[in-house]
């Protein structure tokens, strides 16, 4: 069975900015991505095909009725949890339920979450960060330096299958 991710962001533009390399290395690493995105029917989505995900509006998939699978990991901007009470509700329960490894991206970690959620960050791969930079560009997006990590705010990490790439502690 493969493992499942959940990517939730405002804009294409701010997914691939913040998580595009640590959503490609889950990709090679076997997963199944999903990207739940603002503005997916004013953008295409090759940007996050570019990386492996595949894409939905946001709002589609918070009003539908019919579920998918339990993700085993989500990934959240922290801006919008903060804005939309839908993606607030989706956090909380995985944190509260243990069964998804959390993840949030930020300037900061929510107020009501900072506590208890670590910075970690992920390391990029070299073909992550090629396939980053091809994803930027598809999106418009500013490709300038491309930083060698991403840093997130973390839950209970779930440990990951062997091999997969994984979060380290922040320095």
């Amino acid at each position: 069975m493969r493992r499942r991710l959940v990517i939730v962001a405002p804009t294409t533009a701010e997914a691939v900015r913040a998580s595009g390399g640590w959503l490609f290395d889950r990709v090679m690493a076997g997963w199944d991505v999903l990207a739940l995105v603002g503005d997916y029917l004013v953008n295409d989505a090759r940007p996050l095909h570019i990386l492996g995900a595949r894409a939905v509006e946001l709002d589609a998939a918070m009003t539908s009725p019919i579920r998918g699978p339990r993700p085993h990991a989500i990934a959240v901007d922290a801006a919008l949890f903060d804005a939309d009470r839908r993606v607030r509700k989706l956090v909380t329960r995985s944190i509260d339920e243990g069964l998804t490894e959390v993840l949030l991206w930020g300037e900061r970690c929510p107020e009501e979450l900072d506590g208890g959620m670590p910075s970690l960050e992920h390391r990029l791969s070299v073909a992550a960060r090629a396939f980053k930079t091809q994803a930027l560009a598809a999106a418009a997006a500013p490709v300038d330096e491309l930083d060698g990590t991403e840093v997130f705010h973390s839950g209970e990490v779930v440990p990951n299958p062997p091999g997969t790439p994984d979060l380290i502690p922040a320095a």
